[in-house]
Order: C-alpha cells, then structure tokens, then sequence
C-alpha cells in the first residue's frame, strides 16, 4: 500500500522558539504555530477559527530557527505528520500527541503589528534563503528545420519507438 506523509502550513509563532541540544550535540527547536481560517457561516456572520500546532526542527534549520525566529513572527513549514505517544506518569493512561517534524522553515515577512525582528540576519547568514532577481533565460530551441531538409531526412529506427 502506497502513503504519502506532507504537510505545509503558514502561520504565526505563539512562542519563541525553544532550542536544545541531544547528548551528541544535534539542536532540536520546538515551535509553536497558529493557523486561522475565516469564513462565513451561513446566516452571513465571518467568523476565524484557529489550529495551534506543535512543530519541531531538527539541524542548523532549529539554530537559525532559535537564532532569528520570535513569537508573532509569520512562517512558512514543510514537514511530516510524526505520533508521539507515551504513559502518563500521574494517570497511568495512554496518552498521544501529533506533531509536524520540519522538513524546511521559511521565514516570512515582519510579525503583525510591523514590531521589528530581534536580530536582523545578515545577507550571508543563509536563514532565509534568497532568490536571484530575474531567472536565468531558458535555453534557446534548436534551430527550424526547413522544408526541404525534413523530407531529404529518411527516418531513423528510433523513429518508430511506440513511446
């Protein structure tokens, strides 16, 4: 059976990013992620309904992510559904939590109210990726054939591959 495990969803931080280290050294980050949806019930009232989600970064990704990210800050994450599951110590029930494992973050523009990032990154700090101006122009088409050419040509074997 086949699957398939993507997820993408642009949202505000509700926190600021909490960053540890593994025994052997590798970050983790643990975001906090709010993502509204409005729309308009049907007797014409608008209302905003919000999903907080638990999102963790792993690797450089979760240092710049601890680095330049804060609370309110608008990002865009690509990652992976991942259940976590464990035994309550005071309970003893079973309990479980879904969580989004980053892939990539990209961060987006100012949080709302226009309040300033804690540290501007620097144009080589490579936090959030940078695209050239203009693309690069495709590569030019062969060269027309002319007429006469095309019907002096025979056909080759490879012609007449069915695919």
């Amino acid at each position: 059976m086949a699957s398939y495990n993507k997820v993408l969803l642009m949202g505000n931080l509700t926190r600021d990013p909490e960053v540890k280290y593994t025994p052997k050294g590798t970050a983790l980050a643990n975001l906090g992620l709010a993502v509204n949806r409005v729309y308009t019930t049907e007797s014409g009232e608008q209302k905003e309904e919000v999903t907080f989600i638990d999102i963790e970064v792993w690797g450089r990704q979760a240092e710049t992510a601890g680095q330049y990210l804060s609370k309110g800050r608008p990002v865009f994450v690509e990652g992976r559904l991942k259940l976590d599951s464990w035994e309550d110590k005071e309970s003893g029930q079973k309990r479980n939590k879904l969580k989004v494992v980053a892939e990539r973050v990209q961060f987006l523009g100012a949080p709302r109210g226009g309040a300033e990032f804690k540290d501007e990154p620097p144009a080589s700090a490579g936090a959030a990726p940078s695209r050239p101006a203009s693309r690069s122009p495709r590569p030019a088409a062969p060269p027309a054939r002319d007429a006469a050419e095309s019907d002096a040509t025979p056909p080759s074997e490879d012609d007449n591959i069915p695919f």
